[in-house]
C-alpha cells in the first residue's frame, strides 16, 4: 500500500490539466518547435505559447509579462538574482534561515570578495523589518529574505522589509517558492525588486521556474548562462515550451483555486494538529498564526528522530527541507530558532496539499498516535 503523501512542501504532483497541456507541446502535431525560431509557423506557434504562459505567470504575481524571466526553477532564479547583482565589495544581507539555494550562492559570493552578513530570525522563524534595518550598511547592494520558510511555513513581513530597503536605497530579492500559488503575492503592492518562483511547488512541472525582475526603474542583472542572449539578455538557452506552458497553466489554476485551497487545506491541517497536539512532548515549531495554511512543523520531544521517521511508514513526511533529507544532521532552521540538536532531530515537517482529504488526515492522526505511543513506551 502506498503511504499517504504529506510532503507537498517538497514537491506537488502535476495537475492533470497541466500534464495534458504539456503533452500537446511535445509531439510533431503539437507546438514542439523552438520558440526562438522566428522564420516559420512552427516557431511562431511555440513562441506564442511561451509568451501566453509568461503572461499567466505575470498575472499571478501582479507583474508585467516583460518582467518575468524564465529559469529552470527557484534555485536558478535565486542564483541569478544574487550573482547577477552582487560584485566584490558589495554587501549582501540574507536571513540566516534561507533555503540553501540562497545561502550557498551567498557563501560563494563571499569567496569572490562580496561582504555577506546574516539576519537572525526570532523564535518563531520570523525575520523582522527592524532586524533587517539594523544590519543594512552603506554599501548594501541586495537584501534577500524568503516570503515563507520552507520548513516552518512562517511568513515574513515582506512589504515592511521592502520599505526599509527603499529607505536605504538597496534592492530586495524574495525567494517566494513556497508562497506563490498559496497566498496572494503582488510584487507591485509588496514593493519587491526581484522574486523567485518554482512551478513544482504549485502543481506544475519540475525543471521550470521564473525570476521576476522589476523594469521601472530597470534593474541590470548580469547573466550567469551565456549563449544567445535570450530572456532580455539575462538567461540564455532554448526555452522548453512544454514546461513553460505547464507552469503558466499551473499559475492560472493556482489563482482560480487559491481561496478554495486555503479553506480546504487549512481546515485539514488544523484537524491534523488538533488530533496530535495533546500527545506527550508534542509542540508546534514556527509562528502560530503568521504561517502558510499547508505547513505543520512539529517537535516530538523525548522521541528519537530517526526512529520516528523510520517508524511512520504509512506517511510520506520529512524531517526538513528536501535538499538536506539525505543527512540526519539537525536542521539549521530549527537550530536558529532555539531548538537543541535533540529537539531539532525529533521534529517533522508535515505539509498538506490540494489532493489531501479528510480520510487521509484521520489515518495520519491514528498512525502518528500509535507510533509515538510505542516509541515513548520503548524509551521509558
Amino acid at each position: 500500500m502506498q503511504p499517504i503523501y504529506l510532503d507537498y512542501a517538497a514537491t506537488t504532483p502535476v495537475d492533470s490539466q497541466v500534464a495534458q497541456a504539456m503533452s500537446e507541446c511535445l509531439e510533431r502535431d503539437g507546438k514542439f518547435a523552438n520558440p526562438a525560431s522566428r522564420s516559420h509557423l512552427y516557431g511562431w506557434q511555440a513562441e506564442e505559447a511561451v509568451e501566453a504562459a509568461r503572461g499567466q505567470v505575470a498575472a499571478l504575481l501582479g507583474a508585467d509579462a516583460r518582467e518575468v524571466v524564465w529559469t529552470s526553477g527557484a534555485t536558478e532564479s535565486n542564483n541569478l538574482a544574487l550573482k547577477g547583482l552582487c560584485q566584490p565589495g558589495d554587501h549582501l544581507l540574507v536571513s540566516a534561515i534561507e533555503h540553501k539555494a540562497v545561502l550557498d550562492p551567498a557563501e560563494w559570493l563571499a569567496g569572490q570578495g562580496a561582504e555577506v552578513s546574516y539576519v537572525e530570525p526570532d523564535t518563531t522563524g520570523q525575520v523582522s523589518a527592524e532586524a533587517v534595518e539594523a544590519s543594512i550598511r552603506r554599501n548594501t547592494r541586495l537584501v534577500s529574505v524568503m516570503f515563507a520558510n520552507n520548513e516552518l511555513g512562517t511568513l515574513n513581513p515582506i512589504a515592511e522589509i521592502a520599505q526599509v530597503c527603499r529607505k536605504h536605497q538597496c534592492l530586495l530579492h524574495v525567494d517566494a517558492a513556497q508562497a506563490v500559488g498559496k497566498i496572494p503575492v503582488d510584487v507591485k503592492a509588496l514593493g519587491v525588486d526581484l522574486l523567485s518562483v518554482s512551478a513544482h511547488k504549485l502543481y506544475g512541472p519540475k525543471g521550470i521556474g521564473a525570476l521576476y525582475v522589476r523594469r521601472s526603474p530597470e534593474i541590470n542583472v548580469m547573466a550567469q548562462i551565456h549563449g544567445g542572449g535570450h530572456e532580455r539578455g539575462m538567461r540564455s538557452g532554448t526555452l522548453p515550451t512544454h514546461q513553460c506552458v505547464g507552469m503558466g497553466l499551473a499559475c492560472e489554476l493556482a489563482e482560480q483555486n487559491m481561496e478554495r485551497d486555503r479553506a480546504n487545506i487549512g481546515a485539514l491541517r488544523d484537524t491534523l494538529w488538533q488530533g496530535i497536539k495533546n500527545l506527550p512532548g508534542v509542540r508546534l515549531n514556527g509562528h502560530p498564526s503568521d504561517r502558510l495554511y499547508s505547513h505543520l512543523n512539529v517537535a516530538f520531544d523525548g522521541v528519537d528522530g530517526e526512529m520516528l521517521l523510520l517508524s511512520l511508514r504509512r506517511l510520506a513526511v520529512s524531517s526538513g527541507s528536501a535538499c538536506t533529507s539525505a543527512t540526519m544532521s539537525p536542521s539549521y532552521v530549527l537550530k536558529a530558532i532555539g531548538l537543541s540538536d535533540a529537539e531539532a532531530l525529533s521534529s517533522l515537517r508535515i505539509s498538506l496539499g490540494r489532493y489531501t482529504d479528510e480520510q487521509q488526515v484521520q489515518q495520519a492522526i491514528a498512525h502518528i498516535i500509535d507510533v509515538v505511543g510505542k516509541l515513548h513506551t520503548k524509551a521509558s
